[in-house]
């Protein structure tokens, strides 16, 4: 990867975000090229239903795929379902995605969003870069109830978890709780010793994409885009050009190489494999071709 890299997305939402993310995988490694992006890391919620066209097409484009998931995470003795930013540094950590998404799906009762135990965490961490998650993961969740001891206790477990692979991360889409919390997520990574890393929360590619993408959160809240009280994203949620994230973190350089620091230190690709069927005629002296023509 070149000195020329200044920032590297770290947190997209494909099209596999399913009702939430409205960016195909084809034009997100088109982007990248357009842009002169030399990787990108798609980190759909809670699913990896899109990592292999994902790694297949941004391979195929000459751009470095990093494969991630946003996953839920419940922290004990809360009710509230947390997101973190996980990214795969090698097979171990592409398994141990694997298996925190499954636990998010089959673990979890049938009337909850899909989620995973804090704790679960500890189990199934190696290989993995963690973000800390924004003003709306599990360390500002606390910030934005004004509880710094709890939010500095949960950043320090993460630390102790994810061993020299934690980065507080920090996003400027203009939102208040964004505005409110940076400060406390800088003074953290500094008492700390933690690095920052600067993401844009992505859902679409272009800003002139805001206002079909915000009748898409309509659709799958089944709400009206008049409705005040419902989820909406802002115009500034798209796949920024990293000149334009460096000059919104201008005064946070560190934060924008870290992406690429993080981006060196991923290198897993995912490569397709045959599908692994059973056999329907052993034993027998046809072929599956004629079996088939035969029971058609």
């Amino acid at each position: 990867m070149s000195e020329q890299s200044r920032f590297i997305h770290l947190r997209v939402h494909s099209a596999y975000s399913l009702a939430e993310g409205a960016i195909r995988i084809p034009d997100l490694a088109q982007k990248c090229v357009e842009e002169d992006m030399p990787a990108v890391a798609v980190t759909d919620t809670n699913n990896l239903f899109g990592a292999l066209e994902f790694s297949i097409a941004a391979a195929g484009k000459g751009v470095q795929p990093i494969i991630g998931c946003q996953i839920s995470v419940k922290c004990e003795g809360t009710d509230t379902l947390t997101p973190l930013v996980l990214l795969v540094q090698n097979e171990e950590g592409y398994r141990n995605l694997l298996k925190l998404s499954s636990i998010a799906f089959m673990e979890t009762a049938d009337n909850e969003p899909a989620h995973i135990p804090f704790e679960k965490l500890s189990a199934h961490h190696q290989g993995l870069i963690c973000l800390t998650g924004g003003a709306a993961g599990p360390v500002g969740h606390f910030l934005q109830k004004n509880d710094i001891e709890d939010a500095e206790a949960v950043l320090l477990q993460l630390k102790e978890i994810f061993d020299g692979r934690l980065y507080v991360e920090i996003m400027r889409h203009g939102l208040p709780e964004e505005i409110e919390t940076e400060d406390a997520f800088v003074d953290f990574a500094y008492r700390h010793d933690l690095p920052l890393v600067a993401t844009n929360d992505c859902f679409f590619t272009e800003k002139r994409m805001h206002e079909a993408h915000d009748a898409l959160l309509c659709i799958a809240a089944g709400t009206y885009i008049s409705d005040d009280n419902r989820r909406r994203a802002t115009e500034d949620h798209y796949l920024k050009s990293p000149e334009e994230m460096a000059e919104l973190f201008a005064d946070l350089p560190e934060a924008v190489a870290n992406t690429v620091q993080i981006a060196q230190r991923c290198s897993f690709l995912l490569k397709p494999i045959d599908p692994i069927l059973p056999r329907f005629t052993e034993g027998e002296s046809v072929s599956e071709e004629e079996e088939l023509r035969r029971q058609t």
